[in-house]
């Protein structure tokens, strides 16, 4: 699996070589005026700012390299220079932890430029916009519903990108905290003595995740409910150890050996 990085010096020497043969050619009094070497106040060209930009990027530093990709796109909007500081702006928001806004700039990327050999990449990434915003079971299920289509777009569009594994691994993932989200219903179902509802729940997890981790466990305790037996302080037991979200690694079949696991 390929990291953002891919996108990174690679991406910028195709953007820019076009714009640098141009500044290699330039002469003394062009390179006296971008940079300011008379003495004058001047604007950084474009191709200054998006390796300006890109240098903040690589180590980190991604509020200075948006600020730079921002004041490249407001000055140059049409310079060979602005696709990539589109795509890394995009990039810098998602890593800052602002995902409503880093969509937006995905978005109108793909939107903007659906020809493009990045397109793949920026799918995955609107898809994890909303998978990184998982919540606990007990709480809002809406990005992991949203992940689970976006991931499904990007597949069905690129079947073989090399997001592909990864993206089904991830699939799989917010599957799982779906179930664990309707096992949760069902506790909450029994403690307040709606035994009905409980089993008109579990009936869905069990034909809607027929593959889900907590289904053998769920048909056990749908036959213990139907039969009529009472947990009273077992109930707890039947409930315990759910998890915020699984470690999509888990789900993959790209697992090298002694790596760090992140459930992100």
């Amino acid at each position: 699996m390929r990291s953002p990085a891919f996108f990174s010096r690679s991406f910028l020497v195709t953007l820019l070589s076009a714009a640098l043969m141009t500044f290699s050619f330039s002469g003394c009094a062009t390179m006296k005026s971008w940079f300011g070497t008379d003495g004058e106040e001047t604007q950084l060209p474009a191709d200054s700012l998006a390796v300006k930009g890109m240098d903040a990027y690589d180590v980190g530093n991604y509020h200075e390299a948006a600020k730079n990709f921002t004041e490249l796109l407001d000055r140059y909007p049409f310079s060979p220079q602005a696709m990539l500081a589109e795509l890394k702006g995009a990039d810098c928001h998602y890593f800052m932890g602002d995902y409503a806004e880093a969509l937006v700039l995905y978005q109108k990327f793909e939107e903007q430029h659906p020809s493009n050999e990045a397109v793949p990449y920026v799918m995955y990434q609107i898809a994890m916009c909303s998978y990184q915003q998982i919540d606990s079971i007990d709480r809002d299920t809406s990005g992991a519903t949203k992940s689970i289509r976006d991931f499904t777009k990007l597949i069905k569009a690129f079947p073989q990108s090399p997001y592909t594994d990864e993206a089904k691994a991830r699939i799989k993932a917010a599957n799982e905290f779906l179930v664990n989200h309707e096992y949760l219903v069902v506790e909450f179902y029994l403690r307040t003595d709606k035994d009905l509802e409980a089993k008109t729940r579990l009936k869905y997890l069990i034909n809607t995740y027929p593959d889900a981790s907590i289904t053998l466990q769920a048909k056990a305790l749908l036959t213990k409910i139907e039969a009529g037996e009472k947990l009273g302080f077992d109930l707890s037991s039947w409930f315990s150890g759910l998890v915020k979200l699984p470690d999509w690694h888990l789900f993959s079949s790209e697992k090298p050996a002694g790596q760090a696991r992140s459930a992100r």
